[in-house]
């Protein structure tokens, strides 16, 4: 896959994460940079915040996926169900 595709996928999967949090009450900014990432952040507690990217990988039959990863690298959830993903990342921030 060509970089700059690469790239454009990424943002389109954190673009809809992005805007499954807005329903979750979280507000987060899709930062274009290479690469690009999702800043996720509870409004009035800015010291809970997570930085999510999203990143390519196989299924069983060798096809192409993309899934969302923690900072930390630890994939979060599959990018095909951006709300799944949101109520993950609710559930981990409000937990802190």
């Amino acid at each position: 896959m060509h970089p700059v595709a690469r790239d454009h996928a990424r943002s389109y999967h954190l673009h809809k994460l992005a805007t499954a949090l807005d329903t979750e009450g979280f507000h987060a900014t899709v930062k274009t940079s290479y690469p690009p990432a999702l800043h996720v952040f509870i409004p009035g507690a800015s010291m809970l915040a997570e930085s999510i990217d999203c990143v390519p990988g196989t299924d069983d039959d060798g096809r192409l996926h993309w899934y969302y990863r923690w900072s930390w690298g630890e994939l979060l959830h599959d990018a095909s169900d951006p709300s799944a993903a949101a109520a993950k990342i609710a559930e981990v921030l409000s937990a802190r």
